[in-house]
């Protein structure tokens, strides 16, 4: 459906990251969708894949024996490279998902991505992750590392990484490459990553990062940091979420730690020749490796020699030889090429593709053989809106902070109207919450109470009350024009803004947002802002609502390892949430800065921030977020969730969702195996947050051609 506002241009640094009429038809087919050698298999197709379901936690025992591509077995008998053995890992990972079936060798496949500089498709690949996401985010596995524990009160985290690990140049991958990103990018003041928000304490000091050895990391905090280890799956890495990892061997020739006389601008040449998905030289820990790239036009991915992962059989992957991946940055272009069966795999979130396409796509599927999944976005609130409570015009941002004033736009917009033109009455109607699926929405009873209260709590279409909550902020048609004052008397003008590129399916809901509001008296307009304005006038408190900003699913495990629209925080995506000057006073908080900036106009500093009021929903929100981020007893943690979920329901919405959990498309070939479907999925998919990258978490990697010589 609709596509996650992202960025799209890679590196993506962490720094660049904060600065982040087939209607009818189309609702009949979604309608049962509603969510809450040549191989190595042998002679022959493979069965259709299985209908097995989830991925088990404890990993695979090791294959008894490990088999490669012919083309790699091919280079090995000339002597070109290495044998298999020496290439994989003592302990390689063992792909895990219940639904994998054993592959043939070979074939290419065509991808879209919206720009050849597109960090989306680094989402198609989980290489370079410490430890991976399973079961949709619901459990954590290994990856590079294939074990981690910590001590007593979860301060020290140990990581103990696979021995044999090998970069696709056949250089040792180890520990050292960690410390590499560590002290050489994260630690040195001249390069633009900093350290990430997972890696400081509670009380805000940057964690230690240690190798005893090339296998052994250790990361100490000074206070407990229970959540690390799902902050070490969150990501593909390498250039989406923090980098994590880099090829020192290679990079140190264009650092001046090791190398002298590269001049003031070595971190810009540093950051173009360290990102493998524009760089062909750059070593990589990921199934396929960059062959080629034409700028804005098409890049080829070629299979890693040395990847680390197998399939339970003990097939090396990736099982397809290469990807040829095709850049469209017109979506409705990207719709005809679909259309005319130029791709076999599309990510629908990446390339605009929406539920409404879903009729125009069956023609796809007849003449070119594209199956349709469409799996569950996982998302709490669909589309999402908010106003920013930070807004610069006091009269105006008074009322924007009165709870029964957002609580009276809830209850005007007419969600089943939306659900049925927008969602093709797929998903559930809601005020806006995190997915139900977050652990501390099952883990107990109580929890799900408390998620299903702020389900429900502004969700029903209720004109009157709207209008009666309005009446009682003082927000009144006072000279009886039928449009809405504020309480001195002066007009109110509720600004929708949005960005100018807006997805089809988010410009319609704004549209609809714009006719309830003004049904109870408000005076609304429409103001589409150029993408790259955004982020400063957002943070700046220029601009007064966020419109359809699509699809976030957070949290990826539970509600802590996302927090961003739960409480304003800083250093992290809340930049672009519901508070942005009390998400850039977090980051002061306790610092020298903090008493530096104290005497400056709140929207005048840099970036700028403003202390909320004491006692505030914003206040008593920081106190609990500052108990559960430390909390080791994971049911207590949850317990102080469910108390800043109270505070949403009382005095919120902060923001505002429409339908949860609709489904997103994907289209795959009818003769490509391993593609989940969503009974397949632990949880029907969790498709739009990065954190929990997708398709990466479903390894594209197994992916394979039926008959390899046909593709």
């Amino acid at each position: 459906m609709m596509a996650e506002l992202h960025q799209r241009r890679s590196p993506m640094s962490r720094r660049a990251f904060l600065h982040a009429s087939a209607a009818g038809a189309g609702a009949v087919m979604l309608g049962a969708c509603t969510p809450d050698g040549k191989g190595a298999s042998g002679d022959g197709p493979p069965a259709k894949t299985k209908a097995g379901k989830g991925s088990p936690t404890k990993p695979l025992p090791l294959p008894d024996r490990y088999t490669e591509a012919p083309e790699l077995a091919a280079k090995v008998k000339a002597g070109d490279l290495p044998p298999l053995k020496e290439r994989l890992p003592g302990r390689p990972y063992v792909v895990p998902h219940h639904w994998l079936e054993r592959g043939h060798y070979g074939g290419s496949l065509r991808l879209l991505i919206d720009d050849t500089e597109s960090a989306a498709m680094k989402e198609y690949m989980y290489g370079h992750s410490p430890l991976r996401w399973l079961n949709d985010a619901i459990d954590v596995g290994p990856g590079m590392a294939e074990s981690w524990e910590a001590n007593a009160d979860q301060s020290v985290w140990t990581l103990h990484f696979r021995e044999g690990l090998r970069w696709s140049d056949g250089q040792p991958c180890t520990t050292g490459d960690v410390m590499f990103w560590w002290e050489d990018m994260v630690l040195d003041e001249a390069h633009p990553e900093v350290p990430p928000a997972e890696f400081r304490s509670a009380d805000g000091t940057v964690a230690k990062f240690s190798a005893p050895d090339d296998l052994t990391l250790e990361i100490a905090f000074d206070t407990p940091a229970p959540l690390t280890a799902f902050y070490l799956a969150n990501w593909v890495k390498a250039g989406v979420g923090p980098t994590w990892i880099a090829p020192k061997h290679y990079l140190k020739a264009f650092h001046p730690t090791y190398t002298k006389g590269l001049g003031e601008a070595w971190a810009d040449a540093f950051e173009r020749k360290r990102n493998f998905a524009l760089n062909p030289d750059c070593p990589t820990m990921t199934g396929w490796r960059l062959a080629a790239y034409h700028e804005g036009r098409t890049m080829t991915w070629e299979r890693n020699p040395y990847y680390w992962c197998v399939s339970p059989d003990g097939d090396q992957l990736p099982y397809v030889d290469k990807l040829v991946v095709s850049a469209v940055d017109d979506q409705e272009v990207a719709k005809l090429k679909v259309h005319e069966g130029e791709a076999d795999y599309v990510h629908g979130t990446f390339m605009g593709l929406a539920l409404a396409d879903v009729s125009s796509l069956k023609s796809a599927r007849t003449r070119h053989h594209l199956d349709m999944l469409l799996w569950d976005s996982g998302s709490g609130c669909g589309s999402l809106f908010f106003f920013n409570l930070n807004y610069k015009d006091p009269g105006v941002r008074r009322i924007l902070n009165e709870p029964k004033f957002r609580q009276a736009v809830s209850h005007a917009i007419d969600r089943s109207e939306i659900q049925k033109a927008v969602f093709f009455n797929t998903g559930r109607r809601t005020t806006g919450t995190y997915r139900f699926q977050a652990t501390d929405a099952q883990e107990d009873p109580e929890g799900r109470k408390t998620f299903e209260r702020w389900r429900d709590s502004y969700v029903d279409y209720d004109p009157a009350k709207a209008e009666k909550l309005l009446d009682e902020i003082g927000v009144k048609d006072r000279d009886g024009d039928g449009i809405r004052e504020q309480p001195d008397g002066s007009p109110l003008r509720i600004r929708l803004d949005h960005v100018a590129d807006i997805a089809q399916d988010g410009d319609q809901i704004g549209d609809y947002f714009a006719k309830y509001w003004r049904a109870i008296g408000l005076d609304v307009v429409r103001n589409p802002v150029p993408p790259a304005q955004w982020a400063t006038k957002w943070q700046a408190g220029e601009l007064m609502s966020y419109t359809a900003w699509l699809y976030p699913s957070m949290p990826v495990h539970e509600c802590m390892v996302s927090p961003e629209l739960l409480v304003p925080i800083g250093n992290s995506l809340s930049a672009a949430f519901w508070a942005p000057l009390y998400a850039n006073y977090h980051m002061l908080r306790n610092t020298d800065q903090e008493s530096d900036v104290a005497d400056i106009d709140p929207y005048e500093r840099n970036p700028p921030s403003e202390k909320p009021a004491a006692g505030g929903p914003v206040d008593r929100l920081w106190t609990l977020y500052d108990e559960a981020k430390v909390e080791t007893d994971t049911l207590q943690r949850y317990r102080l969730v469910w108390e800043m979920i109270k505070i949403h329901i009382d005095e919120g919405p902060f923001y505002m969702g429409l339908v949860s959990n609709s489904p997103v498309v994907v289209m795959a070939h009818e003769e490509l195996g391993n593609v989940p479907a969503r009974e397949n999925l632990q949880a029907g998919g969790l498709i739009c947050p990065w954190q929990h990258p997708t398709p990466a978490a479903y390894d594209p990697e197994a992916f394979f051609w039926r008959d390899p010589d046909t593709h």
